[in-house]
């Protein structure tokens, strides 16, 4: 085929920015559209006060090879902007687990027989039902809930509840009752069973958008292509070869366009699009899962027992220690996942309900400054059994879809979203030769 000309990416979040990037190293011409003021998506960096948070509180693991190489393609200070944490599982007051510098999976079960918290018969279960899902290789003849594949393996209450709960709806988004557990398993997989340092946890040491996004504008116009910030499309044309955007009453013409909107919103543009009807009618099946994230400002410093540290009952599930970790003392992310009775609460009693439960467990702290509470009502997709997610390839050959929600063995993760954006990329650098 004759080289593509012009590519556009519309949504400036991970997926989108994987896909740009990925493009302009190529030597392809991109230009990316985004709604908001800054990059991110849905993991982007929201003032308040002065102080920079995220619209949600994310972690990373060593198993995200993707997302890491993209971030040390675009950012020479990038080994700064993580901390990097050894497996580490610390549920306050009720279960603890650091794994060593083990080769894996040798460091797994030093971390599951050195554990605090539960009993040994407990912890010689969980190895067990880690043992037969790796002879099964992680697959499973049918797909089934978390909740039904603990049971079959008989995990007893406090693990799933100190443990597999917190780590499936941490991983997932997803509560066990509903996740798929075969998108669990791969998961572990890649995690628990590859190398150690697939295991470790990578903590940010800045906001979400100074993380990748951003280096990543950096990086696209420095290799000759665009970023349109506060740029809405409004609408799409396919017409044969030629694919027409939208903006500000404006009209752009591209010969291949990366859509790299949330799902919820990519129905919108593709219902008049005849050729992408199944992949509408997949989308229309969907359901989702909030993240709802409270940040607390007090008035000094506070230190929590760990950068994050974890709760296993109750409504908050993680805290982040945003002065150990970014050094703005003082401040802590609190985050729940999921589903809940917390959503039928106001964003101020939120806020009064985190205050509580964070001084009940922790004791008394400073005085508090100011709450805000960023609700992600669509954070993600319900990660169910069996469910049908669209490919990235469209019957479009000049149109892609960029996104955690596109044909994965991953859940609804940075990373699912950044290795669909460079598959979206891959393939349309493909086309141009």
């Amino acid at each position: 085929m004759t080289a593509a000309r012009t590519v556009a990416v519309i949504g400036g979040g991970y997926a989108g920015m994987a896909a740009a990037v990925s493009l302009a190293a190529s030597g392809i011409s991109v230009s990316v559209f985004e709604a908001g003021r800054v990059p991110g998506g849905r993991a982007r960096r929201v003032e308040h006060a002065g102080i920079a948070l995220d619209n949600g509180l994310h972690i990373l693991s060593g198993a995200y090879s993707e997302t890491l190489r993209l971030i040390a393609q675009v950012n020479p200070q990038h080994a700064s902007m993580l901390l990097r944490v050894p497996l580490a599982w610390h549920m306050h007051g009720a279960f603890d687990m650091v794994a060593p510098t083990l080769p894996a999976p040798l460091h797994l079960l030093a971390a599951l027989f050195t554990a605090h918290g539960a009993g040994i018969g407990e912890r010689l279960q969980m190895a067990r039902m880690l043992a037969v899902l790796r002879r099964r290789r992680w697959r499973l003849d049918r797909d089934v809930s978390v909740a039904t594949l603990l049971e079959e393996h008989a995990q007893s209450t406090f693990m799933q509840r100190v443990f597999w709960r917190p780590l499936c709806v941490a991983a997932l988004n997803t509560p066990p009752e509903l996740a798929s557990a075969q998108i669990f398993l791969n998961v572990l997989r890649d995690t628990l069973n590859a190398q150690r340092e697939a295991s470790d946890l990578l903590l940010a040491r800045v906001d979400l958008s100074a993380l990748f996004p951003e280096p990543a504008a950096a990086f696209i116009t420095q290799h000759g292509g665009s970023v349109h910030l506060e740029t809405r499309i409004t609408a799409i044309a396919v017409n044969g070869d030629a694919c027409t955007l939208t903006a500000g009453g404006r009209t752009h013409t591209f010969d291949h366009v990366v859509c790299a909107l949330p799902p919820h919103q990519v129905g919108a543009f593709i219902a008049d699009m005849p050729a992408l009807a199944d992949t509408a009618a997949l989308l229309e099946k969907f359901s989702y899962q909030p993240i709802y994230s409270v940040w607390l400002q007090y008035a000094s410093a506070v230190t929590l027992p760990s950068p994050m540290l974890g709760f296993a009952d109750g409504p908050l599930h993680w805290l982040f220690d945003r002065g150990a970790l970014c050094g703005q003392k003082g401040l802590i992310g609190a985050v729940i996942s999921a589903e809940g009775e917390h959503q039928l609460l106001t964003q101020d009693e939120l806020g009064t309900l985190a205050q509580s439960e964070i001084e009940r467990r922790l004791g008394a702290l400073p005085a508090l400054q100011w709450t805000r509470v960023i609700a992600e009502k669509r954070a993600t997709f319900a990660c169910t059994p069996r469910l049908q997610r669209p490919s990235h390839k469209t019957r479009l050959g000049n149109f892609w879809l960029a996104g955690d929600y596109t044909a994965s063995d991953y859940p609804a993760t940075i990373e699912a979203a950044v290795r669909s954006g460079v598959a979206c990329a891959d393939d349309v650098a493909g086309t141009t030769v």
